[in-house]
C-alpha cells in the first residue's frame, strides 16, 4: 500500500536508452516531494509508520543469514549494503546505525540532496549517489545486502532493473525486494483507498497496472540467478492503526533472495 520511496505484462523499455530502466516521470514525481521525506506528519507519514516493521524484518533475516546477533548494537559491522531507490534515506540511516557500510542511490538528485543533508545532521557517514542501478552495476559495484524497497513498481523496465540490481549482490549475499501485488484488493486499498479516500498518499503516487504478482517477481529474480528464500506479507490493521507481518500477500509483500 505504500511507496514514497505496476496487466499481467510487465512494462519494458530498452535498457540501453538514455534513462535505462528509470521512468523520468516517476523520478520527477518524487523529486517534487523531496523536502518532505523526514516530516513524520507530511506526505510520507504512512512510510514512517510502516518503517519499523520492514526494518525489524530486514534486521532479523539478515542476522540469521550472516550469523550475527540482532540484539547487539552494531550487528552488521564489516558488511556492505546498497539501498537502491533510497529516497530521503529513511532506510539508509537505520541500516548505517546497525553497522552496515551503506551506499544509498536514487535517480533523483533532489532526493539525494535531502538524504545527504539529513545524514550530516545525524552524524552518519553514508555514501549517497545520484545514480541509477545500471550505472552502479556498470561500475562493478557489489554488496553483501541490496535493499530494493518499494521501487520496482516505479521503473520503466522491471527486468532490466532487477538484472542490474541482482548483479550487485555478492556471492552468498542477500537482497530484499518489496512491492505491491496486482490484485483487486490492492487496487481498492493501495490505490483508491490510500490515495483518494484516506489521502494517505498524494494522488497519482501509484499506477496499479505496474503492480507485480509475487510469482512474477520471484520468476524474474530466479532468471537473474538468485535463489528465493522467503516471501513475506505485510498487512495494515485499521483498528490498531499499525502494520504487522502476516501471511497475506494480496497487497504489500517482501521477497528475500540470495545469490
Amino acid at each position: 500500500m505504500l511507496n514514497p520511496e505496476m496487466t499481467a505484462t510487465i512494462p519494458t523499455q530498452n535498457a540501453n536508452s538514455q534513462h535505462g530502466s528509470v521512468d523520468p516521470a516517476e523520478v520527477a514525481k518524487f523529486s517534487a516531494l523531496a523536502a518532505q521525506w523526514w516530516d513524520p506528519a507530511g506526505k510520507f507519514a504512512p512510510l514512517h509508520k510502516f518503517n519499523p516493521v520492514r526494518l525489524s524484518f530486514i534486521r532479523n533475516e539478515a542476522a540469521t543469514h550472516f550469523g550475527r546477533d540482532p540484539r547487539s548494537i552494531r550487528p552488521f559491522e564489516g558488511l556492505s549494503l546498497l539501498d537502491i531507490g533510497c529516497g530521503g534515506g529513511l532506510l539508509s540511516e537505520p541500516m548505517a546505525r546497525l553497522g552496515f557500510a551503506v551506499t544509498g542511490a536514487d535517480a533523483s538528485e533532489k532526493n539525494v540532496g535531502t538524504a545527504r543533508a539529513h545524514a550530516a545532521q545525524s552524524g552518519l557517514a553514508i555514501d549517497y549517489r545520484a545514480a541509477t542501478a545500471e550505472t552502479l552495476a556498470a561500475e562493478g559495484r557489489q554488496f553483501d545486502l541490496v535493499l530494493n524497497m518499494e521501487v520496482v513498481e516505479h521503473v520503466a523496465d522491471v527486468r532490466a532493473y532487477l538484472a542490474a540490481c541482482a548483479g550487485m549482490v555478492k556471492p552468498g549475499g542477500l537482497t530484499f525486494v518489496a512491492t505491491l501485488n496486482r490484485t483487486l484488493k490492492s487496487l481498492a486499498l493501495a490505490k483508491i483507498g490510500a490515495e483518494y479516500l484516506l489521502n494517505w498518499l498524494p494522488h497519482g503516487t501509484h499506477d496499479w497496472n505496474r503492480f507485480i504478482a509475487p510469482d512474477q517477481l520471484k520468476k524474474m529474480l530466479e532468471d537473474c540467478g538468485l535463489m528465493i528464500l522467503k516471501t513475506q506479507g505485510v498487512s495494515f490493521n485499521p483498528l490498531a492503526w499499525d502494520w504487522h507481518l502476516s501471511d497475506d500477500v494480496d497487497v504489500n509483500y517482501m521477497v528475500v533472495a540470495r545469490r
